[in-house]
């Protein structure tokens, strides 16, 4: 009787307990699916945000060397700088993360966070190399930062394993069959006018940089994601595909930066990052949208909230960069005394067609003119 009534008892509680302890259990439990599911994702998410904050600093410790090299009275070439090397140690390092994360995160939530990068080295210049503070950096770093943030929220949540048979299957397709087809097309139309018709505008030169980078995202998460699979025990660099999508990401990378250098060299700075940074960020998105599939099955919300969040970081980089360029130029001489950790010896005329920042005024001169 009494082992009855303990039973009993204990049937009572059951239900109180269960009830007491039910949302804690199914909030955990919510958690770690959520972590679970997103896990390496935000992995790769991680891996390109500090990827391009580390580009933000090389660029800066770059700009930082030509200002000392200016600077000082025997001019020595810039590639001569430890800290210019020190930059380019950084920037590779921070390209190197860019790749990694490829390998873990769609290419179509990646590709936007170059974005970072960019408010980045808009707000390290300001503490680093002592400029300005606009109210344009900061309402564009807002902006930025807003649409950093949906993307990353609605980003198409798709864990692939990148294996060498999928890469074939995806490579054999007829949407991208079709896709490629179309590109090679615009592409040889493009390369016919800036040839042929020497047309240099800016919309023909960073179109061809936009669909040679569509092939460097594809190659690019291709061989990162074989690459980290191989990494888990299943090798993958055996296969003739491999080193097929690596040539392509070395040979489209190549062409990529000769013309965009021809675009840096016409155009100023401020006009070339925002418009290239949207064709970039548009033709990734594509690339992932029609190779990898990355959309499918996706929420029309998720969607239009992914897209509001790219439109948004867009109009961030553009107000960041506008006018940036023009109010640099205003300024007739900068002292060296504004380095941090350099003495002031003179100063330094901006010389915007100088690959140096810029270039010390000729002492020959300026001793004759005192005589």
């Amino acid at each position: 009787m009494a082992g009855d009534m303990d039973i009993l008892a204990t049937l009572e509680q059951l239900p109180r307990n269960s009830t007491s302890e039910e949302p804690g259990a199914r909030n955990g439990s919510l958690s770690n699916f959520w972590y679970n599911t997103n896990k390496t994702q935000l992995l790769g998410v991680l891996l390109a945000i500090t990827g391009n904050f580390l580009i933000s600093i090389s660029l800066n410790i770059q700009k930082y060397a030509h200002l000392r090299l200016a600077c000082q009275a025997n001019q020595r070439p810039y590639y001569a700088s430890k800290l210019w090397w020190c930059g380019i140690i950084i920037m590779g390092l921070g390209e190197l993360g860019n790749v990694a994360a490829y390998g873990f995160a769609p290419a179509t939530l990646i590709a936007p966070l170059g974005c970072v990068s960019v408010i980045g080295s808009a707000f390290i210049s300001v503490l680093f190399l002592k400029e300005t503070m606009r109210t344009a950096d900061i309402l564009g770093g807002t902006l930025t930062i807003a649409g950093t943030y949906l993307l990353v929220t609605f980003a198409p949540n798709v864990t692939q394993e990148i294996t060498a048979t999928k890469i074939e299957n995806y490579l054999v397709s007829w949407q991208f069959l079709i896709y490629v087809i179309l590109e090679m097309i615009i592409f040889c139309i493009l390369l016919y006018f800036y040839k042929r018709k020497d047309v240099k505008h800016i919309v023909v030169l960073l179109m061809m940089v936009a669909l040679l980078a569509s092939l460097t995202i594809i190659s690019v998460k291709a061989v990162a994601g074989m690459i980290t699979f191989s990494a888990k025990g299943k090798m993958q660099l055996t296969y003739p595909v491999f080193y097929t999508m690596l040539i392509i990401m070395v040979t489209s990378c190549i062409f990529q930066v000769k013309f965009l250098n021809q675009a840096m060299q016409l155009y100023n700075a401020t006009v070339v990052v925002p418009i290239n940074f949207v064709f970039f960020t548009t033709s990734a998105i594509i690339a992932g949208v029609i190779f990898y599939q990355e959309f499918l099955g996706a929420a029309v919300l998720n969607v239009f909230m992914f897209l509001f969040g790219c439109l948004i970081s867009f109009l961030g980089v553009f107000v960041i960069t506008r006018n940036r360029e023009e109010e640099h130029l205003q300024i007739p001489y900068i002292d060296c005394g504004h380095i941090p950790g350099k003495e002031m010896i003179g100063k330094i005329q901006p010389d915007s067609n100088s690959l140096s920042y810029g270039t010390l005024p000729d002492e020959s001169d300026w001793t004759s003119a005192q005589s």
